[in-house]
């Protein structure tokens, strides 16, 4: 398993252009070091957009479900500092879950992610079929695949992603909750390139169990801040 834990929180974004500076510099400086500084919070990343959108695809691993349902995280939720009351208003087009990790394996972290982002029909596949499917006939022949990084599926928790926060206010407008998130590790674009066309395609992750719309990108690693080197 390569996710440090077995919960994350996935988060798709565009800024607008007046408070790109503002946000690279408060994401670098205060809000990755304030969120990894989180008990059982374990590492955050941020990538950028080369194919497809949103531009920002940040995610953060934690310890358990749990850890994003507690107290300690709700807390950090509910008291937004000035600088991210500030900054969360230039956010557009997000796209934010709460997720338990379903399956998870690879040798470590990429330099370059493509994002699957979609829900699934209760009323045709159950949850736990679905894992089976996608696993058996999509995941582990990926995941054996020569440079791929790393290969997880997670499924939205939707009480605990739909909690009403602070913060969840100060950003105004929609949320997207997306159900399930696939996310594809490699350190060459090349090899995503590569996989996506022999063994991923939409069709594929339809036939296996995805509803439609499926959101897609191909994203380049920027960031990454842990719990071990957190300056807070």
């Amino acid at each position: 398993m390569s996710l440090a834990g077995q919960a994350i929180v996935a988060i798709w974004h565009d800024i607008l252009a007046e408070g790109r500076d503002q946000f690279y510099w408060w994401h670098i400086h205060e809000h990755m070091p304030e969120r990894v500084a989180v008990p059982k919070f374990l590492r955050g990343r941020r990538y950028v957009a080369e194919q497809g959108t949103p531009e920002f695809f940040n995610f953060y691993e934690a310890q358990s479900i749990d850890v994003l349902g507690g107290a300690d995280y709700l807390a950090r939720l509910n008291d937004p500092s000035e600088w991210t009351t500030k900054t969360v208003k230039f956010f557009t087009n997000v796209s934010r879950s709460l997720q338990r990790v379903r399956y998870s394996a690879g040798p470590g972290m990429g330099g370059y992610m493509r994002t699957y982002a979609f829900d699934t029909d209760p009323a045709k596949i159950s949850a736990d079929d679905f894992v089976r499917q996608i696993t058996d006939h999509l995941l582990q022949p990926l995941s054996e695949e020569m440079g791929i990084c790393g290969v997880h599926l997670s499924e939205t928790d939707l009480e605990i992603s739909g909690t009403p926060t602070a913060e969840k206010k100060k950003r105004g407008g929609g949320t997207e909750m997306p159900g399930w998130s696939l996310l594809i590790e490699a350190a060459r674009r090349d090899d995503l390139n590569r996989v996506l066309g022999s063994l991923l395609s939409e069709d594929k992750l339809h036939g296996l169990g995805a509803g439609s719309p499926i959101r897609t990108g191909l994203y380049r690693l920027e960031y990454t801040c842990s719990h071990s080197d957190n300056p807070i």
